[in-house]
């Protein structure tokens, strides 16, 4: 079973771990669902909608996630979505999302 990732302010991410679940972003909340990505796309995600957007983390999770749906997005590709409350509990890892040369920077842990 593969990891799933969200990209968020590292505030946005602070009052989810102090509230115990994460609501959404407002593009999130807007759509009526939590955008998450698969290693695969995720680098991608972090080019098209946080291109030179510093103070963000990058936050693992276990692709069994509770309400999680597959859905077509970018290019008619399935995309992970969770429709309600993200539990914080469930994240693995939250890690900085830097940006190094005007490219954001991931940990060894997600795959290239």
């Amino acid at each position: 079973m593969g990891l799933l990732f969200m990209i968020c302010r590292a505030d946005e991410w602070q009052v989810a771990a102090r509230q115990g679940h994460y609501a959404g972003s407002a593009v999130d909340l807007a759509d009526g669902f939590i955008h998450l990505s698969a290693a695969h796309q995720v680098r991608e995600t972090a080019a098209r909608h946080f291109t030179g957007q510093g103070d963000l983390v990058l936050v693992a999770f276990p692709a069994d996630l509770d309400h999680l749906k597959w859905e077509p997005s970018r290019g008619g590709a399935l995309f992970p979505h969770v429709h309600g409350l993200l539990p914080a509990a469930r994240a693995l890892w939250v890690k900085p999302l830097p940006i190094v040369d005007g490219r954001h920077v991931f940990p060894p842990e997600v795959p290239a």
